[in-house]
């Protein structure tokens, strides 16, 4: 079994930037990694996904102030966010989709932007 942890969370002001990081735990062959959120009362919704071959996704709404990256070689994703605002407040959660098409999940990391 393969886990997934997330570091990099944490409280910002609006405007200010943050890094999320992803590892698995072992070497796994994902075809996508990517990062999920979920607000208090919503559904988790897709932020952004990158393909094994580099190919990105992003929500409109952080299109142009995230951007996400990964090495395969170390089996790990992350997500730079910048300009990020009180909206963006959330549990984000690392998610890998194997070739199989089964995803697995991180624990969760909480962003909080606030003044």
């Amino acid at each position: 079994q393969v886990q997934l942890v997330e570091s990099g969370g944490g409280l910002v002001r609006p405007g200010g930037s943050l890094r999320l990081s992803c590892a698995a735990s072992r070497i796994f062959g994902f075809n996508y990694m990517g990062w999920y959120r979920q607000a208090p009362g919503k559904e988790r919704e897709l932020v952004a996904m990158i393909s094994s071959s580099g190919n990105t996704n992003y929500a409109e709404s952080v299109q142009g102030r995230f951007k996400i990256s990964r090495d395969g070689a170390k089996n790990t994703v992350s997500l730079q966010m910048n300009s990020l605002k009180p909206e963006d407040t959330a549990v984000y959660y690392c998610n890998g989709k194997s070739f199989l098409d089964r995803d697995y999940w991180g624990q969760g990391t909480q962003v909080t932007v606030s003044s």
